[in-house]
């Protein structure tokens, strides 16, 4: 196999530069700008900034709804990973099955990650509206009494939770198939031939085979519990009702974008920011030891 080699060190800088320049300007610049304006207070459209230093982690460190933000944050991120990745291997090896239309099946399980938030926001909060809302009406006439699901903070939580799941589950149910696919069937025959039986044969052979990919979409799971439920929430319960879903994504759009605390948002986007670095490090230290690749 023949590999090219630049004469100079200049050509490569050259392919290189509208890569850096791109990143240097939508990434970088944005994340020193972030970091500096975390240590400001800075007035209505940046007319005004004093320097303050640490005071705006502070703040949230002592403010006792930033506190609730940050467990209904850690509350919501568990259930959506947990339950989205236990919901989407369950049925990934079902649709994984050599049934007689199999490929239309997982094309209609996957639709739903297709849809924009703002489109899947907006079927959900049709869907559980008290008054005119489907599952309102059909819980009225099995039960005689509706949930007021937008109403009591309890079950606010499990709607966004429900939704986000179902909204992210067809990307993980598409990385599950492909994982199971590439599982090798003679080392399942030979477990079976050894006597395990379906649950063993599952957990010691083919959830360690695809161990890989769920490392993977754990991370990513948990990147989209933190980042990409902004829009359900946004649309659906506003982060009420009491703030019981006012995560930390959505606490730092209302800081920034409603009530023009910059400052104090940058402090949050960095404190969002560290604590994804840290659960990622964490896991790949922990989990990532029980992560086995090759055939």
């Amino acid at each position: 196999m023949q590999t090219t080699k630049f004469k100079g060190k200049l050509i490569p800088l050259i392919f290189l530069a509208p890569t850096l320049l791109v990143l240097l300007v939508f990434l970088y610049y944005p994340v020193i700008q972030t970091f500096r304006l975390s240590t400001y207070r800075v007035a209505f459209l940046g007319l005004k900034k004093q320097f303050i230093g640490l005071d705006n982690f502070l703040d949230l460190a002592q403010d006792p709804g930033y506190m609730q933000t940050l467990r209904s944050t850690a509350l919501i991120t568990v259930a959506i990973v947990i339950g989205g990745m236990a919901l989407s291997l369950a049925i990934a090896m079902l649709a994984n099955r050599d049934i007689r239309g199999a490929s239309i099946y997982r094309v209609l399980l996957i639709w739903p990650y297709a849809l924009s938030p703002a489109v899947a926001g907006v079927i959900w909060l049709f869907m559980f509206s008290p008054g005119f809302g489907a599952v309102n009406y059909l819980t009225f006439l099995v039960t005689g009494s509706e949930l007021n699901w937008l109403g009591n903070p309890r079950l606010a939580v499990l709607l966004i939770i429900m939704a986000s799941i179902w909204k992210n589950l067809g990307y993980n149910i598409v990385f599950y198939i492909a994982a199971l696919q590439n599982v090798n069937t003679e080392v399942l025959e030979a477990a079976s031939i050894d006597g395990a039986g379906a649950w063993k044969r599952f957990w010691s052979v083919t959830f360690a085979l695809i161990s890989p990919m769920t490392f993977f979409l754990l991370i990513t799971n948990i990147i989209y519990s933190f980042f990409n439920i902004f829009g359900m929430i946004d649309l659906v319960t506003k982060g009420g009702p009491l703030n019981s879903t006012n995560v930390m994504i959505y606490n730092l759009y209302r800081d920034g974008f409603e009530y023009y605390k910059t400052g104090l948002a940058a402090a949050q986007s960095v404190i969002l920011f560290v604590a994804v670095i840290i659960l990622t490090v964490i896991q790949f230290r922990t989990s990532g030891r029980r992560v086995h690749y090759g055939g």
